[in-house]
């Protein structure tokens, strides 16, 4: 076969049955976004610093656009490497934890909150179960069944999330400052659910290691 005609059974091909994106490596790309974002999340609170938490707003613009190309990836792709559903539901909810970070930092500026410990302590624990995300996410390529262990460890970070959330609300209950418990309350929650979104993921992870190992 000459060269030209090689070239055109490979465009031929290539048409018919498109290369396949590398959906672990992408998946791997946003949770180390994610991880990042979260770690402003906790420098905010450590810090109260605005100009931090100015850049949680460019983190979950930045996250939107990773969450399109990677949706966009798995429309077009004729083939994948797992499950189709699965890949839909970490990408997503991977986006929600972003989003979740940048609310809480935005409510927190309009309602004109500074970070408490309770706060703080919840976005660390975010943060652990970010970065066991991330260290799940790598390892789908080529050793697999090892990422259950990060995925166990993100669903007992949200656990002590939630824990951490019923402590604080009965001391933040106490005493007539109503408006400020209020205010609270809902800075609490939206961690609470970041953590959710986490746990979430965490929940398809496992199901990707069941299904490929």
């Amino acid at each position: 076969m000459s060269e030209e005609s090689r070239s055109i059974l490979t465009a031929i091909l290539e048409r018919v049955f498109p290369k396949t994106p590398d959906f672990f490596q992408m998946l791997m790309e946003q949770s180390i976004h994610v991880t990042r974002s979260v770690d402003r999340l906790v420098e905010f609170m450590e810090t109260g610093d605005p100009e931090v938490g100015h850049t949680l707003k460019q983190d979950e613009h930045d996250a939107d656009i990773i969450k399109v190309r990677n949706i966009h990836a798995l429309n077009e792709a004729f083939s994948t490497p797992i499950d189709r559903e699965d890949i839909y539901r970490a990408i997503t909810d991977l986006d929600e934890v972003v989003n979740y970070c940048k609310t809480t930092y935005s409510e927190m500026a309009a309602l004109e909150l500074t970070p408490d410990h309770f706060m703080l302590d919840m976005a660390k624990l975010i943060r652990e179960g970010a970065e066991s995300l991330a260290n799940g996410f790598a390892k789908l390529a080529k050793t697999p069944a090892t990422a259950a262990l990060d995925a166990d460890a993100a669903r007992k970070a949200e656990r002590r999330v939630e824990k951490l959330y019923r402590r604080a609300l009965p001391e933040l209950l106490q005493g007539d400052d109503y408006i400020n418990m209020f205010k609270r309350r809902e800075i609490y929650r939206h961690l609470a659910y970041a953590a959710d979104r986490m746990a979430a993921c965490a929940n398809t992870l496992h199901d990707i290691v069941v299904k490929i190992s």
